[in-house]
């Protein structure tokens, strides 16, 4: 693990072998080949996902990295017997003290608990580190999978929003719109 990784409360172990690291700049082009072997995979869910190039990847995870900085955002690595198998982060509106996670994975790490484990590792860290009282997944209705972690941790459906996300030309999906607040009873269980 990188020495960052190891400063951060999210620096732990997964279900199945994975664990949460910091991005780095070396994991470019490892991450690249990633996207390129889930690319039809996400790019039915994910704007970015149709024409994710190395450079575009080396730049995310430079933004990434300087949101950290910033205070703005958190995107962690998730790992397994050290190769990298998705990221998780969360993007932060400070002023209204809240938050959308986003997150993907490989294929054959699905189906584990891992995202649900990792999704939850980085909401708690948010709720403590950004003294959120709102943190927000949305999710093409469609894609079970994604949906299934938003409610495992007890997030809200709160409703759809149509047509919310553009996904490619004129292909919108209609994403359903979770929340989970720090005073919910499931916040407590994340822990």
């Amino acid at each position: 693990m990188s020495a960052l990784a190891d400063e951060t409360p999210l620096a732990r172990e997964l279900p199945a072998g994975h664990a949460l690291r910091a991005l780095q700049d070396v994991d470019a082009a490892e991450l690249h080949v990633l996207i390129e072997r889930n690319r039809e995979r996400l790019a039915r869910w994910i704007a970015w996902a149709h024409e994710q190039t190395l450079q575009d990847t080396r730049a995310f995870i430079g933004r990434a990295r300087a949101k950290e900085q910033e205070g703005s955002g958190l995107s962690r690595a998730i790992v397994a017997a050290g190769s990298v198998a998705g990221v998780v982060g969360i993007s932060v509106d400070r002023a209204n003290r809240s938050a959308a996670i986003g997150y993907w994975l490989d294929e054959a790490s699905e189906g584990k608990g891992v995202m649900t484990a990792a999704v939850a590792a980085l909401i708690d860290d948010g709720f403590q580190r950004y003294r959120l009282v709102r943190v927000e997944i949305r999710a093409d209705v469609e894609n079970g999978p994604s949906r299934a972690v938003a409610e495992r941790l007890g997030f809200q459906l709160e409703g759809i929003a149509r047509q919310g996300y553009r996904v490619v030309d004129d292909r919108y999906s209609d994403d359903a719109v979770y929340s989970l607040l720090a005073s919910d009873p499931a916040r407590r269980e994340l822990r």
